[in-house]
């Protein structure tokens, strides 16, 4: 079933927006099966998505909001313990619409390659890298159509080869949500598997539904996460100081400030990446508004 794929979406209290982009995939030919995966939905958004789903949809319930690494997981769990299933699955949140064609692009520019990672296009020009000092980086790109080399795709619309994941795992659960694409796509380099994303098959995903403090937390703390595990105690210490600096630059200077600032949720990340606690943000994070 070489063009056919497996289509895992991440759902989480926007039971509309699900069915909608559900109606959006099962447009792509290629798609054979969807699995939603439910992140503990409040009891009236769950029940919608219950009643609008058709019979083929698989709908897993994890019962609590685990994150989008580990609700991945349990999508991917169910898609390869099919024995004779297709060779590649998309990871999406719940709200990401595919553009025409979009899914035959990918596999059209995986084609006579040793592809295990590729992700669609978000329009922006730019592809995803890592910088042993610095984390998750956008670099301009250097190709106009086709696909792209990166050094992980990113969330939005992520495809991936069974036996990529048969030899190198999942996500990391540490991650909780963000960064886990980043350390997947190294591990998959690392493994000789190409990575990249497809410039022209586009997706579209206009909505962080995240409060600012939990993203922000998130990214500071997984970035030296993912220097540690990657690269080593000197990148994470730069990058340490580097935050303070910012953190620091921040409070006294607002205009400095990046998307999803928050000084506090700041501090609880470097505090928590030192203890090495990693998983959920802390209550204290998500009591930040």
């Amino acid at each position: 079933m070489p063009r056919s794929v497996a289509v895992i979406l991440i759902h989480w209290n926007q039971a509309r927006p699900c069915v909608e982009t559900i109606a959006k995939f099962r447009q792509q030919p290629e798609v054979t099966e969807i699995i939603v995966v439910d992140n503990g939905s409040r009891p009236e958004e769950l029940d919608y998505l219950k009643t609008h789903v058709a019979g083929d949809v698989t709908l897993l319930e994890m019962g609590h909001n685990s994150g989008f690494g580990p609700g991945a997981n349990r999508g991917w769990q169910h898609w390869l313990a099919q024995s004779g299933g297709t060779q590649w699955s998309v990871i999406a949140p719940h709200d990401a619409h595919p553009g025409d064609g979009t899914l035959a692009a990918m596999l059209d520019a995986a084609e006579g390659r040793r592809v295990g990672l590729m992700s669609a296009d978000v329009g922006d020009g730019l592809t995803p890298e890592v910088q042993p000092f610095l984390g998750t980086i956008d670099a301009p790109s250097t190709v106009d159509k086709g696909f792209q080399p990166a050094d992980y795709p990113h969330g939005t619309l992520l495809m991936a080869h069974r036996d990529c994941l048969a030899e190198i795992g999942l996500f990391d659960e540490r991650y909780f949500a963000y960064c886990e694409e980043a350390d997947l796509g190294l591990r998959a380099k690392s493994a000789h598997w190409e990575v990249g994303l497809v410039r022209g098959a586009r997706v579209y995903n206009q909505h962080v539904n995240t409060p600012a403090p939990i993203v922000d937390y998130l990214k500071e703390r997984n970035t030296l996460l993912l220097l540690g595990d990657h690269f080593g105690a000197k990148q994470v210490a730069f990058r340490s100081l580097l935050a303070v600096w910012q953190l620091v630059a921040g409070v006294v200077r607002p205009s400095t400030r990046a998307d999803y600032w928050s000084g506090k949720a700041r501090v609880y990340a470097l505090r928590d990446a030192a203890l090495r606690r990693w998983g959920p943000p802390p209550p204290e994070v998500f009591a930040l508004r």
